[in-house]
């Protein structure tokens, strides 16, 4: 992951490289293979033609953020698969109760996931498992809302409201969120779904409405990090020592039905699933879910 923070930078690309410009200096050198998203902060950075095509051409994700952290645009390329066209017709294609048939999957390892994280922190998670149980097609009772509600109270305590526009603990939120995010949309194109044709998620100025879909299981981890970050720290803002704890979730190994694997190729499987699940060749996705408490503790433990 690579965040541009300052204003007067400029990226560019060189020999499968990008490269950090400050001036007329070159400052920085990154190998584009290695890259899992580019996070650009500042409106007065700027960025060639050449560095969003050849990130777009390894299906690498530029995230835009706004204020408070918040993404308000996001680069995806429109290729990066060979079977793209197959799966996309099947993606748009589904049909309705396949889509609520799959966001009651999705709910349900949301749901397991926050539950996971409570019990990782000592707190009463009896009624998140009674909700996760009582999910159906297409979530009509608003099970998620249901589980919000009691979460993050329980989590960060009676007086926090989860509001993007906040700074402090919801800043760090936002940019977590904003990280998993971009992983979701390079595992999502690299499937050979397109990122604006949600499940649920409809809304009408949303172009990563599947992103932010499969993100939501992967969003706990986010949390775990968070209040980890609060219980060891005077400081909540989204500095960047908070910014490298919450990138290196990325790399925390999780259970798949395969072995241990970083989260990022998780999401990888996650996408994958869901295409195959288009396709008509499989009726359970792969999420988040019991198998992930390791990865909890994982992000929950005492950061400095």
């Amino acid at each position: 992951m690579v965040e541009v923070v300052e204003t007067d930078r400029h990226l560019s690309v060189s020999y499968g490289n990008m490269l950090v410009h400050e001036g007329s200096r070159i400052i920085g050198r990154v190998a584009l293979d290695q890259i899992q998203a580019v996070i650009v902060n500042p409106h007065g950075a700027t960025m060639s033609a050449g560095i969003l095509a050849a990130l777009a051409e390894r299906g690498t994700p530029v995230i835009i953020a706004g204020q408070n952290f918040k993404p308000v645009a996001t680069v995806v390329p429109v290729v990066g698969h060979h079977a793209l066209s197959r799966r996309i017709e099947a993606q748009v294609g589904a049909s309705q109760p396949a889509r609520k048939q799959a966001w009651k999957q999705i709910v349900r390892a949301k749901i397991t996931m926050q539950a996971l994280v409570l019990d990782q922190f000592g707190c009463d998670a009896e009624r998140l498992w009674l909700l996760e149980g009582k999910v159906r097609s297409g979530d009509p009772e608003n099970c998620e809302a249901q589980a919000a509600r009691y979460y993050w109270p329980r989590l960060l305590g009676g007086s926090f409201r989860r509001d993007p526009d906040e700074p402090g603990i919801n800043g760090l939120l936002n940019y977590g969120y904003a990280v998993i995010r971009a992983a979701t949309a390079r595992a999502i194109t690299a499937a050979g779904l397109h990122p604006a044709i949600g499940v649920h998620h409809s809304g009408a100025l949303d172009t990563m409405r599947l992103a932010d879909d499969l993100m939501e299981p992967f969003r706990p981890l986010v949390d775990a990090r968070v209040r980890a970050i609060a219980d060891s720290s005077d400081s909540v803002d989204v500095v960047p020592a908070t910014k490298k704890l919450l990138v290196a979730l990325l790399r925390t190994d999780v259970e798949t039905p395969v072995g241990a694997t970083p989260l990022t190729l998780a999401m990888h499987r996650t996408a994958k699933s869901l295409a195959d699940y288009f396709l008509g060749e499989r009726t359970k996705l792969e999420l988040p879910g019991l198998t992930y408490r390791d990865a909890i503790d994982a992000a929950s433990e005492a950061v400095s």
